[in-house]
């Protein structure tokens, strides 16, 4: 089953910045998970395991890199990939 996640990090310190890149870096290392990303959020497509596992690490690492981190996840039961090119 894929999945389309959509992902929003909000950490609590005012180098939020380089945070949130490093993070998106993370979800960037597997090349079997498609992620975009745009001015508010993230987001990955792909198989639903592979893309949770990947999220949890990367959340895991952020919280051992940086400490208070809030994220906001959103979770689609289907690849929506493309389904809004049309707009």
């Amino acid at each position: 089953m894929d999945v389309t996640l959509e992902l929003s990090m909000y950490p609590l310190s005012e180098a939020y910045e380089e945070y949130v890149l490093a993070f998106i870096d993370d979800l960037k290392s597997d090349d079997r998970i498609e992620v975009r990303v745009n001015e508010t959020s993230t987001h990955l497509f792909g198989p639903y395991d592979l893309v949770f596992d990947l999220v949890k690490n990367s959340i895991r690492k952020s919280y051992d890199r940086y400490g208070k981190n809030v994220f906001v996840i959103k979770v689609l039961g289907e690849n929506l990939k493309g389904s809004a090119d049309h707009l």
